[in-house]
């Protein structure tokens, strides 16, 4: 965004710094003849727009091309950045017809009731009855793609089956959905199994203002009973900023209307719903506080009460990996007894083990299946995940550092060479700081800083700047934009792949300062 004027004082800056003449010493003329021809390549790119807009989309690539493959070279720079938006317009929609979107649940019932609803007379005369029996007594796979047939045509592919106690079923169904304009979509279902006849559905979305919008389905199920219709609406609207409120009625099979508020902000979750149907009718309120942690932990629990029973659920969830959440919930109700539920979610996938422990409100199934999973989380977490974690993160660096050696020597040497050609300019910049009592840079240091007990065994790595930043103060003043500063003058990277800071000690007025800066946080000293 620098405008011509900024590139010109920048310039006419660097080429007094490092213009051969002004060196006698031969090596450090020889250094200063190449870092000078780099800023006049660079200011040759920069000064033209049209080469500038080139550079400026496809980097050094595009300069380096034969016969101006990339674009024509009579076009301008508004031109160039046209063709560039056509062309990646074009590199989307290809992406997006290879894109499949899968997503897949698996879900892997577990009855482990004998642990704790043990009836002692009934196992005497059993051979193994001293070992609970524990079962899977149901499973569910449903799976799921995308296959984007245009720029606004989609269709949907999906299936799933089901076995519960040694019966079970399957279907698949097929939707097509349009996007009619910015303010809605519309999708039309066939489906089929073997439990239930065809199904065919209509479903529509639409934008009724900027705050609220409707959806509406339509379904026929066909059986053996015959034609079953089925009618659900939803009609939702923005309260405020951070929070919806939805009203929703359902016909036909299971008939019912559902009134719900959520509201979600950057540390909180918070649903109230009531519902008043045939067969279910309930009251439910759930909250969930979201931790600010590089983990993304979350605590929740919620209350529903209703003609089935009241049933209390809490639970917690966690980032383990990149891709990977795992959360645990304990659900104590009556008459549904208690029942931990453990779920991994990877990408798109989830992974559902819902585990019964007990028909019976049993304190000893409460206590083992809210202590259980914790200490078996923390054992697993310290032992095999974070040292796996570890591991991983290093080899990553460690590939990273070795496809960027020889890149990062050549940039350590330019940097070195750069403060060497600096001293002379830096010792009058000093002289007339110290002159006027004006910004005079003591120490300043870049790099990876060790400041927390925690990390405490890794390695410092830093390089020395003084000589760069004192150098760039103009007029007892010191401005580093929103960028990296690996790439500031008579700077390098000490530490590929690794969290970067500034640290500058400074002397303002007869007053030493000292100052902290993240590696792409914008710097302005002295502080207003």
């Amino acid at each position: 965004q620098a405008s011509q004027e900024e590139l010109k004082a920048a310039y006419r800056r660097l080429c007094m710094l490092y213009h051969p003449d002004k060196h006698r010493d031969p090596e450090l003329k020889t250094q200063a003849e190449r870092l000078f021809n780099l800023v006049h390549q660079a200011y040759e790119v920069l000064s033209d727009p049209q080469t500038r807009a080139i550079y400026d989309i496809y980097g050094r690539r595009g300069l380096e091309m034969e016969g101006w493959e990339v674009v024509e070279r009579k076009r301008t720079a508004a031109e160039i950045r046209e063709e560039f938006e056509r062309l990646q317009r074009e590199r989307e929609e290809r992406r997006l017809q290879q894109r499949t979107n899968p997503k897949g649940t698996i879900s892997v019932g577990i009855d482990a009731t004998d642990l704790f609803d043990r009836y002692d007379e009934e196992y005497e005369d059993v051979p193994g009855s001293s070992f609970p029996q524990i079962e899977i007594n149901k499973m569910h796979i449903s799976q799921s793609i995308e296959a984007p047939l245009t720029a606004t045509d989609t269709a949907i592919l999906s299936g799933n089956l089901s076995t519960q106690n040694g019966n079970g079923g399957g279907s698949i169904n097929l939707a097509l959905r349009r996007v009619t304009s910015a303010k809605g979509w519309g999708e039309l279902e066939f489906g089929a199994g073997d439990l239930h006849g065809p199904l065919f559905g209509l479903k529509i979305f639409r934008n009724l203002t900027p705050r609220c919008f409707i959806t509406t389905n339509c379904a026929l199920q066909f059986s053996s009973r015959g034609v079953r219709p089925g009618l659900t609406t939803v009609l939702a609207r923005n309260l405020d900023k951070n929070t919806m409120g939805y009203l929703q009625w359902r016909w036909g099979i299971q008939s019912a209307m559902n009134t719900s508020i959520v509201r979600d902000t950057k540390t909180s979750h918070f649903t109230v719903a009531l519902q008043l149907g045939i067969p279910h009718s309930f009251m439910m309120v759930s909250y969930q506080h979201k931790f600010q942690d590089e983990d993304q932990t979350r605590v929740k629990g919620s209350l529903k009460a209703g003609f089935f029973g009241t049933i209390v659920e809490y639970g917690a969830e966690r980032k383990i990996s990149r891709h990977s959440v795992l959360g645990a919930t304990v659900s104590v109700g009556v008459p549904q007894g208690v029942s931990l539920k453990i779920k991994l979610n990877r990408a798109s996938q989830t992974y559902f083990f819902p585990v019964h422990l007990t028909d019976q409100l049993l304190p000893s199934a409460v206590f083992y299946a809210t202590v259980g999973p914790l200490v078996v989380y923390f054992a697993m977490h310290r032992l095999v995940i974070k040292p796996y974690l570890r591991a991983q993160k290093e080899r990553e660096l460690e590939k990273q550092r070795e496809n960027t050696a020889s890149d990062i020597l050549q940039k350590k040497q330019e940097a070195e060479a750069a403060v060497r050609l600096m001293q002379e300019s830096v010792r009058r910049i000093i002289e007339a700081e110290e002159a006027r009592m004006g910004l005079i840079i003591v120490n300043a240091w870049y790099g990876k800083f060790v400041n927390d007990n925690s990390r405490r065994n890794e390695k410092v790595k830093v390089i020395d700047v003084t000589v760069p930043l004192q150098c760039l103060v103009k007029d007892s003043k010191l401005i580093l934009t929103e960028a990296s500063k690996a790439g500031l003058p008579g700077f390098y990277d000490p530490c590929v792949g690794e969290e970067k800071s500034l640290k500058v000690l400074y002397q303002f007025r007869g007053v030493l300062h000292q100052v902290m800066s993240a590696d792409n946080e914008a710097l302005r000293i002295p502080k207003q």
